[in-house]
């Protein structure tokens, strides 16, 4: 359990200046920044991006295919991907600003990683343990505006999982928990700002969230979503589009729902058109007798549809469609 500090104090470093491939970006902060033990280094993806060489001379379209893993909504000229990372962001978190004309400026390989390796060189010039936390800008589904997120950290309490705890009224708290990088990375950016040239900050007071020397934690990746819990997996349209696309996966559509909740949907959508009843683990659904040809191909299309969007695999059957849950 961690104790929330009364204050903490947030400094952005000057002096850093432009980043090179290959520039001991440790170094840099070093000589630059007065660091104690318990200090959070905060830092740009860009600027360690840039020193480990991921500025790439291509478009920015071909460089966000390349990091795309899978399309979540495209709006236009706006794409919302899972990276290979497992980020959801849009474009991949390619930055084509404050790179030369004709190059992009990717994401880290490895975000952990390269915190984990910037921690263990701070240790070995400055001789201080400190956590690190590499930020990125990013949306957030149902908020306007864009904040710094944490995408690579070492050596700091990044989540802070309440379940279990008990509040001052006595109730037992089941969901509650705190992105603790992600309100770092977030603090750290007002004091950064987008326009000074200052892609560095120290947080100082948090030293109750920095992990002994030895221990670089599990790394902003433990903030990632499976997709399995997933459920915004896909955009409106997109899950449309997936829903009736034979060739589409699953994996948009996060676990497979429980047989009763695949059985109430489809009750809603066939109604008395046909019957629909769980059967042994998966789900059958029996058309009328009788039924027109044409209706039947129309109801049979919405069945699949409605099933797949629950991750639900079907197969058609001379008495109907027989369905198990997929496998995403």
């Amino acid at each position: 359990m961690t104790r929330s500090p009364a204050s903490f104090q947030v400094t952005a470093v000057p002096g850093i200046g432009e980043v090179a491939t290959g520039a001991d970006l440790a170094a840099l902060v070093a000589e630059h920044a007065d660091l104690r033990d318990g200090d959070v280094v905060v830092v740009t993806s860009k600027v360690v991006s840039k020193a480990e060489g991921r500025v790439v001379r291509v478009t920015r379209d071909e460089a966000v295919a390349a990091e795309t893993d899978r399309v979540v909504a495209r709006r236009g000229a706006t794409s919302i991907v899972r990276t290979r990372h497992g980020f959801v962001m849009a474009a991949a978190g390619v930055d084509a600003s404050n790179t030369p004309p004709g190059t992009v400026v990717l994401l880290p390989e490895d975000p952990d990683g390269s915190a984990r390796r910037l921690r263990s060189r701070l240790r070995e010039v400055a001789g201080v343990t400190v956590g690190v936390v590499v930020t990125d800008t990013s949306g957030r589904a149902w908020r306007n505006g864009q904040t710094d997120i944490a995408v690579g950290a070492a050596g700091l309490l990044v989540l802070d999982d309440h379940a279990g705890r008990v509040d001052g009224y006595g109730n037992q708290l089941a969901v509650t928990a705190p992105a603790l990088a992600d309100e770092v990375a977030g603090a750290a950016d007002l004091a950064k700002g987008k326009l000074g040239g200052t892609p560095v900050a120290v947080v100082r007071g948090l030293e109750a969230l920095v992990l002994d020397a030895e221990d670089d934690g599990p790394g902003a990746s433990a903030l990632v979503r499976d997709e399995a819990g997933d459920m915004f997996g896909l955009g409106a349209r997109e899950a449309v589009l997936a829903a009736v696309d034979a060739g589409a996966d699953l994996r948009g559509f996060g676990a497979p729902a429980a047989a009763d909740v695949v059985v109430a949907a489809l009750v809603t959508v066939v109604g008395a058109a046909a019957g629909v009843a769980a059967d042994g683990g998966g789900v059958a659904v029996r058309f009328a007798p009788g039924l027109d040809p044409r209706a039947a191909g129309r109801l049979e299309a919405r069945v699949e549809a409605v099933l797949k969007a629950h991750a639900w695999d079907t197969r058609t059957t001379a008495r109907g469609i027989s369905a198990r849950p997929g496998t995403p």
